[in-house]
């Protein structure tokens, strides 16, 4: 039962803001903040300036810690971070060739993470059958991402596609920054523009106005109508979006959409073709309980007709947007504050796109805290994982 619209985008249910809304409410389901990101996807877990040429760098999925390193071709590769002699972190280690070597007994592991020497083992020495865990890996649009999940579903996996990217028409910024807070606050932040009162002090009083939203098994996607209606903005608000938001007689068109496990963000001004920016953003769990998410964004501005004024604009339009998202971390993290100390989902959400979100997220994704013997991401279960997948 699906349908399709101009962008051959399939659907389920398709609502404009002026038919009735479902009915506010989520019947009783798991906690979705006990839902975890599934690792059968692409994420970002580095800048690829973070990963320079000979050296090891520490970062993690989901509790998983990951030690990626740059060897003398330039190639990224991703392992499991701890050597399978004395689990100390291969992050601390010397990158020989296109080797890394733990810093303790200068163990050393190829990009695939088998062992490839033990320096003080004699040649007849009987050697561990396995090293440590290799994960797929791509760097693209200055990222370094990796696939956690099950590495032969990494090949057909979706990668992202950002043609605003390498356009000419583009500018690029990017954001890499830690909040502390479940993902799908995130998701719910940057989906739900009602909250505009909140930046009430930066952009001055914006109304939103929903103008239709869709959602499948795998995406949601709503539109609105922005006027300003008065206040003061940062002037930068304007050059981010052409005039757009903030003028006081311009609306603008925004479309956020998240297509699991992404989500995206185009303004288009008034009496405008095409998008003054475009922002793709990624919310990568680092914890095991997924309370503390990494926020990889990239924000492709439109350049001016004269490009130099844009970078002369760079740096305040740099600190707007830091403005904005400041306020937005401090209401994700009081959310995520609440959820700890009162131990679930107290909210008692009455937006309808919201709870087709919260639906999305939580049919995507996987349970928290996964038993022993329960199935492993591949369907496979943890003690009969296969060797590649499995640590030494």
């Amino acid at each position: 039962m699906t349908d399709s619209d101009g962008t051959g985008t399939a659907r389920l249910r398709e609502q404009a803001a002026t038919e009735p809304a479902q009915a506010a409410t989520e019947p009783a389901q798991t906690d979705l903040r006990r839902i975890g990101a599934h690792p059968d996807h692409w994420y970002p877990v580095a800048l690829s300036r973070s990963v320079r040429r000979r050296k090891a760098f520490a970062t993690a999925f989901a509790g998983e810690r990951i030690a990626l390193y740059r060897g003398e071709s330039g190639a990224v590769h991703a392992l499991e971070d701890r050597c399978a002699h004395r689990q100390v972190p291969l992050s601390l280690g010397v990158v020989e060739g296109e080797v890394l070597r733990c810093c303790y007994h200068a163990w050393a592991y190829r990009g695939d993470g088998r062992i490839s020497q033990i320096p003080y083992l004699a040649k007849g020495d009987g050697r561990p059958p396995r090293g440590v865990r290799a994960y797929p890996v791509r760097e693209a649009y200055g990222l370094v991402f990796v696939f956690p999940g099950d590495p032969e579903k990494a090949a057909a996996a979706p990668f992202p596609e950002l043609p605003a990217f390498g356009s000419p028409r583009y500018r690029t910024m990017t954001y890499s920054r830690t909040v502390h807070c479940h993902y799908s606050f995130l998701h719910e932040n940057l989906l739900d523009m009602n909250h505009q009162f909140l930046h009430r002090g930066v952009v001055g009083r914006l109304h939103p106005e929903l103008l239709r939203f869709r959602s499948d098994e795998r995406s949601v996607e709503a539109r609105y109508l922005f006027s300003h209606t008065g206040g003061k903005r940062d002037r930068s608000a304007g050059l981010l979006a052409h005039e757009g938001i903030g003028g006081a007689t311009s609306s603008d068109v925004m479309t956020i959409r998240t297509g699991y496990p992404y989500q995206t963000l185009d303004l288009v001004p008034e009496n405008a073709d095409h998008p003054a920016f475009r922002l793709w953003v990624a919310y990568v769990p680092e914890d095991a309980q997924q309370r503390r998410s990494h926020v990889y964004g990239l924000l492709m501005i439109e350049k001016p007709k004269i490009p130099a004024a844009l970078l002369l604009a760079w740096p305040f339009v740099r600190h707007f947007t830091e403005r904005v998202f400041a306020e937005d971390r401090l209401a994700v993290e009081a959310e995520q504050k609440a959820w700890d100390e009162q131990g679930e989902d107290r909210n008692h959400e009455v937006f309808a796109p919201i709870l087709e979100l919260r639906a999305v997220l939580r049919a995507n994704g996987v349970p928290l805290g996964r038993p022993p013997g329960a199935a492993c991401p591949g369907s496979v279960t943890c003690e009969a994982a296969p060797e590649a997948f499995r640590p030494s």
